[in-house]
């Protein structure tokens, strides 16, 4: 492979989700981390230059027909030579896809890595797709980038999947890739993203996971950077980008605690509570109260926590780890620290074979109601279950049977708005109804009305209880007046488009074509 004098240009892109879901607000004020920082790593191998655009974000970029962003534009303007896409969400793929066919056409090189290409490399490497890399993509990036460069064949690089002469799907090994110490890889640089405008920063030191969830796909040893690192990368992103919003996105925080104790203690040591902290954590870190309170002296202000059910039957199911029976209890002691609290909950987890759920929709939606009542939690956000690729929970429907095929359930649908099974202890409209009338109860219209009040009785409510309860209160008002706008505007689209109606039939249709 040659390409003129000119230094070629590494396109990486962040696909655009197939619809609006309850990510797409976000999504318009912050990125993925994972993305930038492969582009980092590869903007440091000299002789390329290096850009990301995120499709969710991406303001002022020329845009098609369907408003996204035009590629045809962009490559006529800036050609890429080599052009690598971020494949952590299944519901993306489709997407993925159709701009990897269209830049094949221009014979541009394709790489694909994360979790969906990791666990199916050969189902991209037949889309479209040239390279498939897997394990950490910043060394990985600058071996290939290196390789094309130079004209030299990429099919030895470790931990790649690529088509052989005969159209066979060949893997190379992982473990024989050098994992790089995580304190060693360079800051994010957030420069590299085109026409996105960043107000919440993604920041990252924890790899992998200790839990073993069925549900999950993140597997691996976790392993870390140093709290130290992570401090630098926020203290370097305030200094040169004036970030005051961050996000941590490691899965639990609490997994190396003292390097968490570390960071947390340095940052309200340096900058007292004047940044804004949102993370994700375990239920049960409200048992270490030394943690807690070092989080909220930083800043702290949202935790995400996976709840998952009120259900002890699908709390084990799902293995957890946990029954229900403490989870009000540690509910209670983060409100006690301060934190407000980000709920979200898996509806209608499959039973396992063998296995009987006694509870119906009904019990189920009284159980859920009455839990999200007691826990007066902030924001939840309720899900059905996605038997994501590369889950012990998809294998599990899969052997049962239960699984709607791709060409029924394409992976568009894999976003948690939509099901994506067969349940066997309530219908089909219930599965895919009750987690919408759940959130539409949460997020009520009346929301609107308290938000007037309480801003009205601001003075006389922040003297008697303190800024910290009157805040807590119109802040909630507001994002449960923003949900239910949200959720009016999906069920208008949903409607539209019949989805259970159709789902119906195909079900009643497979079902004779087995009786006869």
């Amino acid at each position: 492979m040659k390409w003129d004098n000119k230094w070629p240009l590494f396109r990486l892109i962040i696909p655009a989700f197939p619809e609006v879901n309850i990510f797409s607000r976000v999504a318009k004020k912050t990125t993925a981390l994972g993305p930038i920082m492969v582009a980092t790593a590869a903007s440091k191998l000299w002789g390329w230059r290096v850009e990301v655009i995120d499709e969710n974000n991406c303001k002022g970029a020329p845009l098609d027909e369907n408003s996204l962003p035009d590629h045809g534009v962009l490559q006529s303007q800036k050609p890429a030579e080599v052009v690598g896409f971020y494949c952590g969400l299944s519901s993306t793929m489709s997407r993925v896809w159709q701009l990897a066919q269209f830049y094949n056409v221009r014979g541009t090189t394709t790489i694909a890595g994360s979790w969906h290409t990791h666990y199916d490399p050969e189902e991209s490497l037949r889309k479209g797709i040239d390279i498939v890399v897997h394990g950490d993509g910043e060394m990985a990036i600058r071996q290939v980038l290196a390789h094309l460069s130079e004209g030299k064949t990429t099919e030895r690089i470790a931990g790649i999947s690529f088509l052989d002469s005969q159209g066979r799907c060949k893997t190379n090994p992982v473990e024989v890739l050098e994992e790089p110490h995580l304190d060693s890889l360079p800051y994010p640089d957030f420069g590299l993203i085109r026409f996105a405008k960043i107000k919440i920063y993604p920041i990252g030191r924890i790899r992998g996971c200790s839990r073993n969830c069925e549900f999950c796909s993140v597997k691996g040893k976790p392993r870390w950077a140093s709290g130290q690192f992570l401090f630098d990368q926020v203290q370097w992103l305030a200094e040169t980008r004036k970030a005051r919003n961050f996000f941590i996105v490691d899965d639990r925080l609490e997994e190396d605690r003292e390097g968490a104790l570390f960071f947390f203690e340095k940052i309200a040591q340096t900058y007292g509570r004047s940044l804004d902290f949102t993370v994700q954590a375990r239920l049960e870190t409200a048992e270490d109260h030394q943690l807690l309170i070092t989080m909220k002296k930083a800043g702290v202000q949202v935790v995400c926590i996976g709840y998952e059910s009120p259900i002890d039957e699908e709390l084990k199911a799902m293995r957890k780890g946990y029954s229900s029976r403490d989870m009000l209890r540690w509910t209670k002691m983060y409100h006690q620290f301060g934190f407000l609290i980000h709920a979200m909950f898996i509806w209608g987890y499959p039973s396992k074979k063998g296995t009987v759920l006694w509870l119906n929709a009904k019990e189920r939606t009284k159980r859920f109601k009455r839990f999200i009542r007691q826990a007066h939690l902030d924001t939840v956000q309720i899900l059905r279950a996605i038997p994501l690729i590369g889950t012990e929970l998809r294998a599990r429907l899969v052997k049962e049977n239960k699984l709607f095929p791709l060409e029924v359930l394409p992976w568009e649908k894999y976003d948690g708005s939509y099901v994506c099974f067969q349940p066997d202890d309530m219908s089909l409209r219930e599965l895919q109804e009750i987690p919408t009338k759940l959130m539409k109860g949460f997020y009520d219209p009346m929301s609107v009305i308290r938000i007037g009040l309480k801003t009205i009785a601001f003075p006389i409510d922040c003297l008697v209880r303190g800024w910290d309860k009157w805040y807590r209160g119109w802040r909630n008002d507001l994002k449960k007046y923003g949900g239910y706008l949200f959720i009016k505007g999906w069920l208008k689209r949903y409607h539209r488009d019949n989805f259970v109606e159709k789902l119906e039939k195909i079900h009643s249709f497979q079902d004779q074509a087995k009786d006869q």
